[in-house]
């Protein structure tokens, strides 16, 4: 099985994605870290539970349920690549049309 890629959007020098990702507490970390991990080795089918289509977007997020609410919004622009483009902490039941702009200005 050839297994995935994911890559972190980067722009002029800048990993806002990784930026976010260390400005997680290492818990919040590994959760994050972990769902990219069982992609890379299993496809995204093996994180179904913790993904989500956004509506009316070419784009996916990865979600870290509970108290955290952790998000990345990621494309799949060709086969077994995941870019992830946006990374933040959801407060609304609804993911704020702010954070899909931002991702849509990456891609």
């Amino acid at each position: 099985m050839d297994k995935w890629q994911v890559i972190y959007f980067k722009e002029n020098g800048a990993n806002p994605v990784s930026d976010f990702l260390d400005s997680l507490n290492s818990e919040q970390q590994s959760k994050v870290l972990r769902i990219f991990h069982h992609i890379k080795e299993y496809g995204l089918d093996s994180a179904i539970p913790h993904l989500r289509k956004l509506t009316g977007t070419p784009f996916w997020e990865i979600r870290v349920l509970g108290k955290d609410n952790i998000r990345v919004i990621y494309v799949v622009p060709t086969e077994k690549l995941v870019l992830a483009l946006h990374g933040f902490v959801k407060k609304k039941q609804k993911t704020p049309s702010k954070e899909i702009e931002i991702a849509s200005r990456r891609y």
